[in-house]
């Protein structure tokens, strides 16, 4: 599948079939992550993405950034938690889950 559609389709892969279960798979992988180590873990899984897109592949660079990111991502999320519902709080990792899962949906189905 990484060599194209016209290679995979010539050595007999159902391209569009495999699609999908690709999909469903890294979908459910993430979603076991998630539900294993906390919704604040799911930080943890856009964070990298996020930065790799600012920076590129450079780890020199990628790996600070991404530190950077996640903590002020954790911190922005806690401070919006607070704020929305101010007698109340929301948990943060409810509000990680709302601004993080459109951008991973969006890396899931752009990347297959």
């Amino acid at each position: 599948m990484r060599l194209g559609d016209s290679i995979a389709i010539g050595v007999g892969v159902q391209v569009e079939k495999e699609r999908r279960l690709l999909l469903m798979i890294s979908v459910a992988l993430a979603g076991v992550c998630v539900s294993v180590g906390g919704g604040i873990s799911f930080l943890g899984l856009i964070a990298p993405h996020i930065a790799r897109r600012l920076v590129g592949a450079r780890h020199a660079k990628l790996l600070p950034l991404t530190a950077i990111l996640g903590s002020l991502l954790l911190l922005s999320a806690d401070t919006l938690g607070r704020v929305i519902m101010a007698p109340m709080e929301l948990p943060v990792g409810i509000i990680i889950s709302i601004l993080g899962a459109p951008y991973f949906i969006y890396l899931l189905v752009k990347n297959i």
